[in-house]
């Protein structure tokens, strides 16, 4: 899935999973929403997220 694909599917900008990617931080709800696009459970965060 592109960066594109994900943030449409998410609903989110394709800047936000571009400072995601970088480290920044981001909100619990756009975790959930990148989470729910890729099709992970909310318990796979650690696993995606690494927190």
């Amino acid at each position: 899935m592109s960066k594109s694909e994900l943030a449409r599917e998410a609903n989110i900008s394709p800047i936000t999973i571009t400072r995601i990617e970088a480290g920044k931080p981001c909100r619990l709800e756009t975790k959930r929403k990148i989470l729910i696009a890729l099709g992970y459970n909310l318990s796979d965060s650690k696993k995606i997220f690494g927190e």
